[in-house]
């Protein structure tokens, strides 16, 4: 199984080989190859795995789904509180 993280285009290195840009994830931003997408612009949102961008996604799709991503975390933490009592 694979998932791919929603992300926030926040600046791109055209120049560089592969195309390169920097991506913010929930407010942390990781560097990215954009490569594969030569039609992305800066405040676009892209799906991510391992580093590299394999689609755009709309910017309602991304947050729900970073949404659900931090529910899940919380779940996590509480589920690990639970275990420690």
């Amino acid at each position: 199984m694979c998932l791919a993280i929603p992300g926030k285009v926040l600046t791109i290195e055209k120049d560089a080989q592969p195309v390169m840009g920097n991506v913010s994830f929930a407010g942390i931003q990781r560097r990215v190859c954009l490569e594969w997408l030569p039609d992305v612009n800066v405040g676009e949102y892209v799906l991510v795995h391992v580093g590299f961008a394999l689609s755009k996604v709309d910017e309602k799709e991304a947050k729900e789904t970073l949404d659900i991503l931090r529910k899940m975390g919380e779940g996590l933490d509480e589920l690990k509180q639970d275990g420690d009592a």
